[in-house]
């Protein structure tokens, strides 16, 4: 009886780290795809962006919205590498880390965005620490 149970929870625990494996993957290729997009759309729609940055770097907001793109894009590509995943998931970590300022002053000044209800301004704010969790769980896998 003891061995039957050892053999079912043996498969019990492999199928638990096939389905964690298998989650990783759908996880990894979600973020890769969500940063080329994203990254891409600094391109077709730049102006979106522009809008965004904080007034004290408004004057390089054409540059800025470029160069974010282009991680975007870049950090993106390399989740899908596995020789260059892990350090492309701490670079798009940065790349957050980098553009919550944005976020931020959405939030601070919501009358220079008033086609945003405000709720939705606030909203963006914890999402940034859920993506960087996210960024780093989908990019730890082997």
């Amino acid at each position: 009886m003891q061995a039957e149970a050892d053999v079912v929870t043996d498969e019990v625990q492999l199928h638990g780290e096939r389905a964690g494996r298998a989650g990783r993957g759908w996880s990894w290729r979600l973020l890769a795809n969500a940063f080329v997009l994203a990254g891409a759309n600094h391109f077709v729609m730049p102006r979106a962006y522009e809008r965004i940055v904080p007034p004290l770097l408004r004057g390089h907001a054409k540059r800025i919205v470029q160069l974010s793109g282009v991680a975007e894009v870049a950090g993106g590509l390399g989740v899908f590498v596995p020789a260059t995943r892990r350090a492309s998931g701490l670079a798009l970590i940065a790349l957050l880390a980098a553009v919550f300022p944005a976020n931020l002053h959405m939030a601070r000044a919501p009358h220079e965005f008033p086609h945003l209800p405000r709720w939705a301004l606030y909203a963006r704010l914890p999402l940034q620490p859920l993506m960087m969790v996210w960024a780093w769980r989908a990019t730890r896998g082997k």
